[in-house]
């Protein structure tokens, strides 16, 4: 994987987009390993992902005025990055700490190609936690007079570290549109029901109730727009009449962590796309 690079891009569909990427490789003399396109007829875009390499040194910035110029014909936002660049995460939690400790232990072995400079949490429960793997821990409570500061903090945070990726792992506040719109397309949350259905906080209480028996767990983009944003990935557990309340809890978060590892490793891995109130998500 040593020089390997990864293309993604968008742009309104149209016939040739494919015929003119490829030509480029092949002008440059590089291998395409890997490339899955998808046209979607509804949106009328098309997206695309390119695994090629190796190319002659690290830096692909001689293929940019190619791309750039092929960029404003067909109107197409692009990226170039290389395989081997982990994507930089700030992790949000509150009390609820399965989604923290998987994504960290799964970074920590190599299952995640992410870099975790930072944790923030409105509580202390997870300082310790933070510690022991060696990361930052900011304590940035917030109640709904420094809603506006607390999260001015944070977007301080994202600066000052480089963050590409803000993930909610059981963060327990409703983000402001302001913050919504700052990191627009680059916040993901971990909603703990299949949506649309049962929202709120506490869903597998609401689940239990009404006697269900599938539970799930829903990774989105977040928007302004509570538990509304693109869905990224989705799965369910079965259950029956037998368990308790606590128990869907239980098995409820060991779906959450596994929706949250997928959704996070997609976008990692730039196999995720924002398709208008959809994604598009290459294997």
């Amino acid at each position: 994987m040593a020089n390997d690079h990864i293309l993604t891009l968008s742009c309104p569909d149209k016939p040739g987009i494919v015929h003119a990427v490829t030509g480029i490789f092949a002008r440059e003399g590089l291998n395409i390993l890997d490339l899955q396109q998808f046209s979607d007829p509804t949106s009328e875009n098309f997206f695309m992902r390119v695994h090629f390499g190796p190319t002659p040194t690290e830096s692909t910035a001689y293929l940019r005025a190619t791309f750039d110029a092929l960029a404003a014909e067909y109107q197409m936002d692009y990226d170039i990055r290389p395989v081997a660049q982990k994507t930089r995460v700030l992790i949000m939690v509150s009390k609820i700490g399965s989604c923290l400790n998987d994504l960290l232990f799964r970074a920590k072995t190599g299952q995640l190609p992410i870099d975790v400079p930072v944790i923030v949490s409105n509580h202390t429960e997870f300082a310790s936690l933070a510690a022991s793997y060696g990361i930052e821990f900011h304590h940035l409570p917030v109640t709904k007079d420094t809603k506006a500061e607390q999260e001015g903090q944070v977007l301080e945070l994202v600066k000052k570290h480089d963050v590409e990726l803000v993930v909610l792992a059981r963060y327990m506040q409703v983000l402001s549109p302001t913050l919504c719109e700052a990191m627009s397309g680059r916040i993901i949350n971990i909603h703990h029901s299949f949506l649309p259905s049962f929202k709120g906080a506490k869903p597998y209480h609401q689940a239990y109730d009404r006697g269900v028996k599938i539970i799930g767990a829903t990774a989105h983009f977040v928007t302004a727009d509570l538990d509304e944003g693109p869905i990224i990935e989705q799965r369910v557990a079965r259950v029956d009449h037998s368990m308790s309340a606590k128990e869907l809890v239980d098995e409820g978060s060991n779906v959450e962590s596994q929706v949250l590892a997928a959704a996070v490793k997609w976008y990692a891995e730039r196999r995720l796309f924002l398709n208008k109130t959809k994604t598009v998500v290459f294997s």
